[in-house]
């Protein structure tokens, strides 16, 4: 994502990096903030910006451009509304965009963070209205916005009620007392007893 699987090169100037830093729009958090904040080291955010900074000259990225970059990796299927939901779980502040600290902690979950983390992670991109609450219909509509995204070629033998189909499943697994909602506690409980619920979820696999 941001052009950051395979064309991502070592720099060779770190005084070039802090001036270059120095003189965009949006100015991120000093290195060493984010280095002690995030599992990177600073020369992994250096590359890590220098990518970020080629797509988001600004030096930070609203939906439409999100959205934009995000379908250039899924053009098998229509990924708009799944990149909406991911938009708003990496928009930890809620302001309509994406900074680069904001890219940074959420990929440091993402890549290196601890199933707990990882989890806690989900249940938010899960958890559409941010009540902290995951409803069967916010799970389905994540649900059919990953098959959409997948596209139909990868999932040929599905019929179309597959996704509320994985949803009823999950969701009877979850609720663990029946109230109609499932609560973070009950959902980590729950995919960290049974890996299938992950796997099918695509939790991790596909989220970035």
């Amino acid at each position: 994502m941001f052009a950051l699987k395979g064309t991502l090169y070592y720099t060779q100037n770190t005084v070039e990096d802090e001036m270059e830093m120095a003189t965009v729009r949006h100015r991120p958090e000093a290195l060493e903030l984010l280095e002690a904040q995030s599992k990177f080291t600073k020369k992994e955010l250096q590359i890590l910006y220098r990518g970020f900074k080629n797509e988001c000259p600004s030096g930070v990225v609203n939906e439409d451009t999100f959205k934009e970059i995000y379908s250039q990796f899924f053009p098998q299927g229509d990924s708009t509304t799944y990149a909406h939901f991911l938009f708003n779980a990496f928009d930890t502040d809620h302001n309509g965009s994406v900074s680069f600290e904001d890219f940074v902690m959420g990929l440091s979950i993402l890549l290196r963070g601890t199933v707990q983390e990882k989890l806690n992670w989900a249940f938010n991109l899960y958890d559409i209205n941010k009540d902290g609450y995951i409803t069967k219909e916010e799970m389905l509509d994540i649900m059919k916005a990953i098959y959409d995204m997948m596209g139909k070629c990868t999932y040929p033998v599905l019929k179309e009620d597959a996704p509320r189909q994985h949803v009823e499943t999950f969701f009877q697994k979850m609720d663990k007392n029946k109230d109609g909602v499932v609560t973070i506690d009950e959902f980590i409980e729950s995919c960290q007893k049974d890996e299938n619920i992950m796997r099918s979820m695509q939790l991790f696999e596909n989220v970035i």
